[in-house]
């Protein structure tokens, strides 16, 4: 079996950047900056790949208790996992995908846009 996807619905992080700048710009960069990360499902590392399928190249393992940003997502190859079947696979980064079934997003559907 191997292991495709993500956690549940984590942590808001926000940089500074811009912080120290004076007025409104200061304040949308720093909301603009805010990013939600849900965690790896307990107990899996997950396999992260190039497109929303199995069969697509293996980037790279997630460790144990990683935390991962939903940039977009994209429907594949159905796969099962902690949190349910599902055909939706989650953009953590440029070129990588993990399947939703291993994400704890808190729904059953789409979390963020369709990845074009």
């Amino acid at each position: 079996m191997t292991v495709e996807g993500v956690g549940e619905v984590g942590e808001i992080q926000e940089t500074g950047a811009g912080a120290e700048a004076a007025g409104a710009d200061a304040e949308v960069g720093t909301l603009a900056a805010s990013v939600v990360r849900y965690p790896v499902a307990p107990g899996y590392r997950v396999n992260v790949r190039s497109g929303p399928g199995t069969h697509y190249r293996l980037v790279r393992v997630l460790p144990y208790d990683a935390r991962v940003p939903i940039n977009c997502q994209k429907p594949g190859e159905s796969v099962s996992g902690p949190y349910g079947t599902s055909k939706i696979w989650d953009n953590i980064a440029n070129g990588e995908f993990v399947s939703d079934a291993y994400v704890r997003t808190g729904s059953d559907g789409y979390v963020a846009p369709r990845c074009a």
